[in-house]
C-alpha cells in the first residue's frame, strides 16, 4: 500500500486523520502505546500509512505521522521524532512496526 496523500504540513495531515477516524493520541513509552491511563502493546498494532516530514533547516523538526491500526477497531495517531530526537528503544519498536507495513506492500 503506497502512501495515500501528501499533506502540507504535520498539524494538516493529523487533522484529516482524525476526519478518518484516527482519534486516539498514542505516545510511545517502551514497548508500550500509551493514551492517557490506556496501555497497548505495540505489536496489537499496524501502520495504516505514515508521512514523513523533514525540517528544512533545522534536524529537530524531522517527524514522522503514523495512523495506527489494531484488529479490535482502535486508531490512533503517534507522532514521533526521527534523527538525533529519538530516542533507541522507540527507535527499534518503530523498526518493527515499519517491517511489518513494507512485508503488508509486498
Amino acid at each position: 500500500m503506497k502512501q495515500k496523500f501528501h499533506y502540507a504540513t504535520i498539524s494538516e495531515a493529523i487533522e484529516q486523520l482524525k476526519t478518518q477516524g484516527f482519534t486516539l493520541d498514542f505516545n510511545l513509552h517502551k514497548n508500550r502505546f500509551k493514551v492517557g491511563e490506556q496501555e497497548y502493546t505495540t505489536d496489537e498494532f499496524e501502520i495504516v500509512d505514515l508521512y514523513r516530514y523533514e525540517g528544512a533547516t533545522d534536524p529537530g523538526d524531522e517527524a514522522t505521522v503514523y495512523a495506527l491500526a489494531n484488529k479490535s477497531g482502535i486508531k490512533g495517531i503517534l507522532v514521533a521524532g526521527y534523527g538525533a530526537s529519538a530516542d533507541e528503544e522507540s527507535t527499534e519498536t518503530l523498526k518493527h512496526l515499519h517491517y511489518k507495513y513494507h512485508q503488508g506492500q509486498q
